[in-house]
């Protein structure tokens, strides 16, 4: 079986079956190339509503339903991911521009998020609390009805499923709403493997659709919890839309994440390490370690050895030869980027390796000499750039690995882990690595950024049902009580 036959989601959205959609279509552009490799429906606020309502009206029968049943049909996506993962990398490496081992991981986990749902499902749905009254008290988890999924383009398969999967497993309803660039890995995947593993019809919705699409997903008054995945500016924008009409929205921002290089290591290991972190499907991760801070004993050293492997990588298109990096996104992603280079090389920069690009592809990138203000280092470039600063005391690396307005992810690498962790503590981020780079995602751990980067760990274990259920308080006795009225 074809998961992804063109002739079932062409020019369609998924809203109760596959529909036609009132915003018309798009053409699905493969970056690498500009070749048209399909057209996507697009959604409008009027099949939100439509598909809101619908999920609303089939949620509670699914809340229902036995915890095994549940988990049975998320055990089915996470293997029909597995069975048909061949299919799927073919369309994320074109669709994306991504390498074959990031869409290898994307698949692996997108099904272990579906593994790990199922396991969420049959989790106590509360507890026993004490009391001072002569009654049983306790804390039930209930679903949240409706959840509004918002995912963006650059890691599309895992960004939905790790809202999805868990929303779907707990006993809600889903509205998905992919980025319009990517809506087969970002979506259309997703609702075919629900509708394979036998989903009931009604509980998920896939939208493909732009800014008013999504605008119109948050205001929807039967719409109860938002995921959002994207950069800080449109995260604001969503969380002022939810606040407005009072409901909970759990936001995944931006980065520009640290890797701390303490003067004890070993420059040709850390700097791979390094290039790892920087480079890996061109920058375009939020994780990606977007300032590197080294020790000035070893920071020429370091500075050499990346722009080495900054070289000696191939660019080209992942989908007709074996190339370390792919295109950006678009035309638009890519002027970013190279504008944010030149403007720091203008500023004083040094450009060790990289900055220049042909097409969409553009080279990994390293920078010396860099300062705090130049903008490739103080910014979110979400591109192939490694800068490099340097500092000579410890108390001058916690400063500047702090001095962001991020707080997602912080890697530090040294000879003593202990030492390590010290630092780690001094910094505020929502995830550490002790040597290893910035870029790590297991569906089993707690996801999510502080600062600027986001509202915390919403994604993983404990974090899921925190995320997609609500708390109800059930008191019980067994007489009525006396009242002084």
């Amino acid at each position: 079986m074809t998961l992804l036959e063109p002739k079932i989601w062409e020019g369609q959205i998924y809203s109760g079956g596959w529909t036609a959609p009132r915003g018309g279509t798009a053409p699905i552009v493969e970056p690498a190339t500009g070749t048209a490799l399909g057209t996507t429906g697009l959604a409008t606020a009027e099949d939100v509503a439509a598909a809101s309502a619908a999920a609303a009206a089939a949620q509670p029968e699914w809340a229902a339903t036995s915890f095994e049943e549940r988990a049975a049909v998320l055990r089915r996506a996470g293997a029909l991911i597995e069975q048909h993962a061949d299919e799927l990398h073919t369309w994320m490496i074109r669709e994306t521009g991504s390498v074959p081992g990031m869409v290898g991981f994307g698949t692996h986990v997108a099904s272990q998020e579906c593994y790990e749902a199922a396991a969420l499902a049959s989790r106590p749905v509360g507890e026993i609390l004490p009391t001072a009254q002569p009654r049983l008290s306790l804390l039930r988890r209930v679903p949240v009805g409706v959840v509004g999924v918002i995912s963006p383009f650059n890691a599309p398969l895992i960004l939905s499923s790790r809202s999805v999967a868990p929303a779907l497993a707990v006993g809600n309803a889903v509205v998905l709403k992919p980025d319009p660039r990517t809506p087969v890995a970002g979506g259309f995947v997703l609702a075919r493997v629900f509708e394979e593993a036998g989903l009931p019809p009604g509980l998920l919705h896939v939208l493909p659709g732009g800014a008013e699409t999504g605008q119109a997903l948050v205001a929807d008054p039967r719409v109860r919890v938002i995921s959002f995945t994207g950069s800080t500016a449109a995260g604001r924008k969503v969380a002022l839309l939810g606040a407005e009409h009072l409901k909970r929205v759990h936001l995944e921002l931006g980065g520009n994440s640290a890797l701390v290089i303490l003067d004890d290591v070993d420059v040709d290991q850390v700097a791979s390490v390094g290039a790892w972190g920087s480079f890996l499907h061109q920058g375009q991760i939020c994780m990606t370690a977007g300032r590197h801070i080294v020790h000035e004993r070893v920071a020429d050293a370091y500075v050499v050895a990346l722009a080495s492997h900054a070289e000696n990588l191939p660019v080209g298109d992942p989908a007709t030869g074996a190339v370390a990096l792919g295109p950006l996104i678009d035309a638009g992603q890519r002027d970013r980027v190279h504008q944010l280079v030149t403007a720091s090389v203008d500023g004083g920069a040094r450009l060790a390796a990289g900055g220049a690009y042909d097409g969409l592809f553009y080279r990994p990138t390293v920078l010396d000499a860099v300062r705090e203000d130049l903008p490739a280092y103080s910014q979110e470039v979400f591109g192939p750039v490694a800068p490099v600063i340097r500092f000579s005391t410890v108390e001058e690396a916690v400063r500047l690995a702090a001095d962001t307005s991020y707080g997602l992810s912080l890697g530090i690498l040294t000879r003593d882990a202990m030492r390590g962790l010290a630092l780690a503590e001094q910094i505020p981020t929502g995830i550490v690595h002790i040597n290893d780079q910035t870029v790590n995602d297991e569906a089993v751990a707690p996801f999510g950024g502080v600062l600027d980067s986001g509202t915390g760990a919403r994604f993983g274990g404990q974090s899921n049902l925190d995320a997609f259920t609500d708390q109800r308080w059930i008191t019980v006795r067994g007489e009525l009580p006396a009242y002084p009225f």
